[in-house]
């Protein structure tokens, strides 16, 4: 049955002939962003030495890049689709080169956390642009899935790299090395981009919509900072439920404003298209799960297993592996049966191997473990990269760069709510269950209070129990295991509610006619 008509972009035109020297460029691009978004994490126990710097301040290390970062990227996207994607390609790439420099420079915590937030600005030109890039370069319906999978596959490879790669570069050097290296990446990918992107942009240059501009930043900004700032505040407090007022007011006045003016930032409309929307939710919740799974598995492996960083980050390897494996081969997948069932094939999955790790324990084999990365990696990678060209595929070339930035914009949503969300259970059931154990509760007011805090505080207290140790230890472990089996359900089911979402409501194909225009085609 007919339900819906959209443009595919570029089908009647050549393709570029370096299209494929393109899209490494672009990948080399995406890759650095990808990678920086993890690698801090890996530094915090240095940072927190060598600057001084306090919980809170290390929270925001990491927060100020991702707050800054989505909050920009639709305003990104959409400058680069007037002003040109190789453009914005490029001084993106500039300004986290050299950002990445300051911030491997500076002496105080405070002074960091500036640095990664301007390092968000930086990403948040480079990623829309990325897609946007490959979007007009490749004009084949296939060959920009086949591209399109790369590209997820190279975002899924930086999963595991970044704690890989700062585990490394923490071994042999400094702290600030884990940012200077982004430097001659940056100058690499900003020379190949001079010589072989092509520049594109949208064929009609309106006036640029400002005020939609300040309305996306701000109410992005504001959603996620609540959703950072809630565990914090706790999900129920008057800051949250404030924080989270606001923003929908924000978003219901960029909506309200996008619907009204001529040429809009966004074209809000678009989400009318059942490919468009459904893969941007199939997105978010793939994303919601990946990043919980990445704020879980990194803690399990060096609170409870005892491994190094570096130790830790080789370990993940099979999930990225997956990734990249299950990205590529996807679109030969979803030209045999279809979106819709890649795509909630690739959520079910998801949510079986959180089930799976739900029960994991101190003493579960690392083959076990491995199972269980793949499946997930499978499931992201199968998720991903269809549901992406869906995107990307739902809008003329034109609007590429906005395509992209909500697609990133979902991506990096889901991610942000992700790691709050498991963050916030986590932390609940494992004070919890903390409080059920005779030798914590044994313990002084002081020592309970930094056990509460972390499994790593815990660590520092176990020294000065003597015969207790042993006890306290298997307590702490205990809880964090429950928390851990409860964090995996809730993200499970985000998964699997995802899948269900997807089944009912993403299209199984879309069935080219003549010339430009592409009808999408139910189950």
């Amino acid at each position: 049955m007919l339900t819906d008509s959209v443009k595919i972009p570029g089908s009647t035109d050549s393709p570029h002939p370096r299209r494929w020297l393109v899209l490494a460029v672009v990948c080399v691009a995406v890759f650095v962003t990808t990678l920086d978004g993890l690698i801090v994490n890996i530094a915090l126990p240095s940072l927190a030495t060598e600057l001084g710097a306090t919980t809170r301040q290390l929270q925001w290390i990491v927060d100020a890049y991702l707050l800054v970062f989505t909050g920009a990227l639709l305003a990104a996207g959409g400058l680069g689709d007037r002003f040109g994607r190789r453009r914005s390609l490029i001084v993106g790439l500039a300004l986290f080169g050299a950002t990445s420099a300051y911030a491997g420079s500076v002496g105080t915590p405070g002074a960091l956390i500036g640095a990664r937030a301007l390092m968000g600005i930086g990403a948040a030109a480079i990623f829309p642009a990325t897609l946007a890039i490959i979007t007009n370069v490749f004009t084949d319906s296939r060959e920009r899935a086949k591209a399109i999978g790369i590209w997820s596959a190279v975002s899924g490879i930086g999963v595991a790299a970044g704690p890989i790669a700062g585990g490394w570069l923490l071994e042999h050097f400094w702290w600030g090395s884990i940012f200077y290296i982004n430097i001659p990446v940056a100058l690499a990918a900003i020379t190949a981009a001079i010589i072989y992107v092509p520049e594109s942009k949208d064929r009609h240059t309106p006036r640029l919509d400002r005020v939609g501009l300040c309305l996306s930043i701000t109410s992005i900004s504001a959603l996620v900072f609540t959703i950072i700032e809630a565990p914090e505040y706790g999900w129920l407090s008057p800051f949250t439920f404030g924080g989270f007022a606001i923003s929908a007011a924000l978003i219901a006045s960029f909506v309200g404003w996008e619907l009204r003016v001529e040429h809009p930032l966004l074209p809000v409309r678009i989400f009318e298209n059942l490919r468009f929307s459904a893969a941007s939710v199939s997105v978010t919740s793939a994303f919601f799960a990946l990043f919980g799974f990445v704020f879980l598995i990194t803690q399990y492996f060096q609170l409870i297993r005892g491994y190094t960083p570096l130790q830790a980050g080789v370990r993940t390897l099979p999930v990225a592996f997956a990734i990249a494996i299950a990205s590529v081969l996807s679109p030969v997948l979803v030209h045999r049966v279809g979106t819709k069932l890649v795509v909630a094939g690739g959520l079910a999955s998801m949510a079986m191997g959180f089930l799976w790790v739900s029960t994991a324990s101190a003493a579960t084999p690392y083959v076990e473990i491995i199972g269980q990365m793949i499946l997930l990696g499978a499931g992201l990678g199968s998720t991903t990269a269809p549901a992406t060209e869906s995107i990307m595929g739902s809008l003329s070339v034109d609007k590429a760069g906005v395509g992209s930035a909500v697609n990133d914009t979902t991506r990096e949503l889901g991610g942000t709510l992700g790691v709050a969300v498991v963050g916030s259970v986590f932390t609940s059931i494992y004070v919890s269950k903390l409080g059920e154990g005779s030798t914590f509760n044994s313990l002084p007011a002081e020592a309970q209070s930094l056990t509460k805090d972390s499994v790593a505080a815990a660590g520092r207290v176990a020294p000065e129990l003597g015969a207790r140790a042993a006890g306290f230890l298997t307590e702490v472990s205990n809880a964090f295991l429950s928390g851990l089996a409860v964090s995996c359900l809730v993200v499970a089911g985000v998964a699997a509610a995802g899948s269900l979402f997807a089944l009912r409501f993403l299209p199984a194909r879309v069935a080219s006619s003549p010339g430009r225009e592409a009808t999408v085609r139910e189950a």
